[in-house]
């Protein structure tokens, strides 16, 4: 059986090993962390844990494209004007930036804005924060502020 091409294209963020103490010893699965998006206007991040990575990255690509959220583009593809979110430890700041600049973004940020179909954009990490999971949810509550 052949799986058909998605229109959504997806990137994988992080790929963690968690384990979970049984009476035996320690047993181990996968956490991933995923982004999906169409490029023209709609992103979700997904998060998933598996036995193996494969079957973790699978999962969480079908959570991010149940968690769609579409984002308004402006013509100059870029966002309408600036905003700032938080998510647990994570704070950024995205800011609209002129025809040309491109995205001008960091990690989880950039993949997030690449993926949602912005072409040019400015952004901030504002915390100290490194986990990338966290500052991928904090662009996803700022991207949900924008309002056209």
């Amino acid at each position: 059986m052949k799986k058909e091409k998605s229109e959504y294209d997806q990137k994988v963020l992080d790929i963690r090993r968690v384990a979970r103490v049984v009476a035996g010893g320690r047993r181990f699965s996968f956490r991933a962390t995923v982004v999906v998006g169409n490029k023209k206007g709609k992103v979700g991040v997904g998060v998933a844990k598996g036995p193996d990575v494969s079957t973790a990255v699978e999962k969480a690509a079908h959570q991010g494209r149940k968690n769609l959220i579409v984002v308004p583009i402006s013509k100059r593809g870029s966002i309408p004007y600036e905003v700032a979110a938080k998510y647990s430890a994570a704070r950024v700041k995205l800011m609209p930036a002129a025809v040309g600049a491109g995205i001008i973004a960091g990690g989880s940020v950039r993949a997030v804005a690449d993926l949602a179909g912005i072409q040019n954009m400015s952004s901030k990490i504002l915390s100290r924060s490194t986990n990338k999971l966290n500052n991928a949810m904090a662009t996803i509550e700022a991207l949900k502020k924008l309002k056209v």
